[in-house]
């Protein structure tokens, strides 16, 4: 895997490590309220659908940092595609039914990624 992967793979789990922040922790806070655009009514009336959610993007990260630590390169290899296609498709659903930035923040870094490992011939599945 070349250093642009690596790289790409940790931008997506810091991403996915600050949402996670924002949402299950900051959601009410004004940082929280701020970077979603909510009222505070807003922001405690949805709070616990926000937990919900970053604790997902928590389950993606996770399983990304993973795949850097797995000692099985095919193991490691089959974790990264998983991860990156959950991570693409959230981008794309996300930038087309709620903001476009969540395509371009999320969905692209991951795409690439993921297009740059099934390109690089660093892995397969036997």
């Amino acid at each position: 895997m070349n250093a642009v992967t690596t790289a790409l793979i940790v931008y997506v789990i810091v991403f996915h490590v600050w949402a996670m922040v924002l949402e299950m922790f900051l959601w009410t806070k004004p940082l929280g309220r701020k970077t979603f655009g909510l009222s505070k009514e807003d922001a405690e009336t949805s709070k616990t659908l926000a937990a919900n959610q970053g604790l997902y993007n928590g389950f993606l990260a996770a399983g990304l940092v993973l795949s850097l630590l797995v000692a099985s390169p095919n193991t490691a290899f089959t974790l990264k595609v998983f991860f990156l296609a959950c991570v693409s498709l959230a981008g794309l659903y996300g930038g087309a039914t709620a903001k476009i930035q969540i395509l371009f923040m999320q969905g692209v870094p991951a795409l690439i990624a993921l297009a740059l490992l099934l390109l690089g011939g660093h892995g397969h599945w036997h």
